[in-house]
């Protein structure tokens, strides 16, 4: 899955409002549309790690409607979204995955909180024992 949710950018009080259909937990704002958008980044990764914490499902990004601004999650927090998505969907427990890895369930848990950080091969390495790999690409700002 592609971690990059569409938002909607709307004028509030002199400044301007982001906030996420998808992710309606994730809202900031700036005083322009450029600082909004750059604060958007760290209220969606905070949002979604806040699913993590809660054990919901990671929301699918819907695709963009006129207007909407898409703003992509953070690699290694991207990384760490696929890794327990994953791991939901194959009903893999963290001492599965800890010993898939020769590591300890404490690792894990560290490779799945995205507040921890975490070296992205780490995450990698991670996602090929449940079978995943991680693509990155770069595209036009």
């Amino acid at each position: 899955m592609r971690y990059t949710y569409p938002c909607d950018l709307a004028p509030d009080d002199g400044g301007v409002s982001i906030s996420f259909p998808d992710v309606p937990e994730a809202l900031t704002c700036g005083e322009d549309r450029t600082e909004a958008v750059a604060m958007a980044q760290d209220a969606l990764a905070t949002a979604l790690a806040g699913y993590v914490h809660e054990r919901w499902d990671i929301p699918a990004p819907s695709l963009p409607a006129d207007g909407q601004e898409l703003i992509p999650v953070p690699p290694v927090t991207a990384a760490k979204l696929a890794l327990y998505t994953a791991m939901r969907n194959q009903n893999v427990t963290n001492v599965d995955l800890a010993r898939r890895l020769g590591v300890s369930e404490a690792a894990v848990r560290k490779l799945l909180n995205p507040d921890h950080r975490s070296h992205i091969g780490q995450v990698e390495r991670a996602l090929r024992a449940v079978g995943r790999t991680l693509v990155v690409e770069d595209r036009a700002a």
